[in-house]
């Protein structure tokens, strides 16, 4: 199996789509080499890349307009923290159209953005905003973490018929990984497990699993952690974390979103719900701290979920 970064592998998922179907198209900032291992913008760009100004409600507007009239864009918002400027053309027009025109109307268009902190560009770039859509009916939310996860889960966006937000961490897309040679779907709504363990699961959203991998394995010896990674946070496989749950009976969320609010919250409210007599001690959320994120390197770490934070919280859970 070859290996790929990040970047290359989702530029070779936006590839693949854009070569099978005629309707996909590209449409933002910074297209091309500044953010794609693969200069897509001057291979499709007679056709089906357009690179524009910085104007987020604008070219997100057309996009919505053109799924609606049956093309398949693929809007490129240049920062994640930069959809406040294009809310309303997400959350009020993509997200309730097809409801809205009794059925008749689909927007299948995904919004792709790079989020994250880690890269110390300050409070207005360093935002986790996935709560937001979460709370909007209407949207499917994509976080992939591997260059796997990240091929499979763009083409079947690409697919689907209804708005998809496409959050990629930017320190993801150096990182390198094994992808299948061929045709390769991964399915929204399908979580993985990217550890086995026994004594407790720990459920990590993008970046994190990275961080979560790290210490599962420092902790090997004193305490068995399965990792599992949802991939899609909607819709969300209760089903494949349940059954994690049942086998470890403990349950931690990890993400760097801020606890507050943060899909964490909405994972352990659905185990309350639907698992509780699975729990052998109460779950627990570890994301970041809720204030905006500083630019000073040695403070946005302190804010920010380490391994090392991992391993302490679990470590307090299995006591």
């Amino acid at each position: 199996m070859r290996e790929l970064t990040y970047a290359a592998a989702v530029s070779e998922g936006l590839r693949e789509e854009m070569e099978r179907d005629e309707r996909v198209f590209l449409i933002g900032e910074d297209i091309g080499s500044v953010r794609e291992a693969d200069d897509l913008f001057a291979e499709f760009r007679k056709r089906g890349v357009w690179q524009t100004p910085i104007s987020e409600s604008g070219f997100t507007g057309l996009a919505v307009g053109a799924a609606a009239a049956g093309l398949r864009p693929v809007v490129e918002i240049m920062y994640c923290d930069f959809v406040t400027v294009a809310m309303d053309q997400i959350c009020n027009q993509a997200a309730k159209l097809h409801l809205m025109s009794g059925g008749t109307v689909k927007v299948p268009m995904v919004i792709r953005t790079p989020a994250g902190c880690g890269t110390r560009e300050g409070g207005h770039h360093s935002q986790s905003l996935e709560a937001w859509f979460v709370h909007t009916p209407g949207l499917k939310v994509v976080m992939p973490s591997t260059p796997a996860d990240v091929k499979g889960l763009m083409k079947s966006s690409i697919r689907d018929d209804g708005p998809v937000v496409f959050i990629q961490h930017r320190l993801l897309h150096p990182v390198t990984g094994p992808v299948p040679d061929g045709e390769h779907l991964v399915p929204l709504g399908s979580a993985d497990v990217k550890r086995e363990g026994t004594d407790i699961t720990v459920v990590a959203v993008s970046y994190a699993v990275l961080k979560a991998l790290q210490a599962a394995e420092a902790l090997e010896g004193e305490v068995s952690v399965e990792v599992v990674d949802p991939r899609t946070l909607v819709p969300l496989d209760l089903d494949t974390i349940l059954a994690s749950v049942g086998k470890t009976g403990r349950l931690l969320v990890v993400h760097e979103a801020p606890e507050r609010g943060g899909i964490g919250s909405e994972i352990v409210r659905q185990v309350a719900e639907q698992g509780f007599d699975l729990l052998q001690a109460p779950p627990r959320v570890l994301g970041s701290r809720n204030i905006p994120m500083p630019y000073s390197p040695v403070l946005e770490d302190a804010c920010i979920p380490q391994a090392g934070d991992i391993v302490r919280v679990v470590r307090e859970m299995v006591a």
